[in-house]
């Protein structure tokens, strides 16, 4: 159990929902639900566990050729956001009614193709094990147990910030759908050109 606490701790810590996909999380929460930002929210942490595995097990075969190819496998994630962001900025989606079902492989996949596009996730696994004294791990248990843990303390602030978005939207009716979605989009978009930047400097 320690090392689950662990896990918790450092996904509570490491996984706070900035970002991409925190502003993604929050866009479809407004406009479709506390679900929708769930299931966001959800691809998100399974992308984090990946590369929490990576980092737990040692699976340096992986995570070296994740790092070699870092710069096209990030151009892609920022290509992603940015043609994410057009789409909800230029043509703001209407809220879904409430009989029609959400749509939700492809909320789950396009926050995980977002989150397991950065590489350099595995470097902030590895400063956070060795940060808390997780040199090494003895046996396949404590690395699932540690690894639950972190998708455990990761999906809370999803959890969080949906439930979040969702109050603040009870109380702002006076923003309309398509303004909330043009200004979530513009902010995806910079996220996107954010990536490109990074990469050219």
């Amino acid at each position: 159990m320690e090392y689950l606490l662990r896990g918790i701790l450092i996904g509570l810590l490491f996984g706070l929902p900035f970002g991409a996909v925190g502003a993604l999380t929050v866009q479809r929460t407004w406009s479709s639900g506390v679900k929708a930002g769930l299931l966001t929210g959800f691809g998100s942490s399974v992308a984090d566990c990946a590369y929490a595995c990576i980092g737990a097990f040692g699976l340096t075969l992986i995570s070296d050729f994740l790092l070699r190819f870092q710069g096209i496998i990030t151009a892609l994630g920022g290509v992603l956001i940015l043609a994410m962001g057009l789409k909800t900025m230029l043509c703001p989606q209407k809220e879904l009614p409430q009989e029609e079902p959400l749509e939700g492989g492809k909320l789950f996949l396009t926050s995980f193709a977002i989150g397991i596009t950065n590489p350099a996730a595995i470097l902030t696994f590895l400063f956070a094990f060795s940060y808390f004294g997780i040199s090494e791990i003895a046996g396949w248990i404590n690395g699932i147990l540690l690894v639950a843990g972190v998708f455990l303390g990761t999906y809370f602030w999803w959890g969080a910030l949906s439930t979040f978005t969702q109050f603040v939207k009870r109380r702002a009716a006076k923003f309309q759908l398509h303004t909330m979605n043009r200004i979530f989009g513009g902010i995806l978009c910079a996220f996107g050109i954010s990536v490109f930047i990074k990469l050219f400097l």
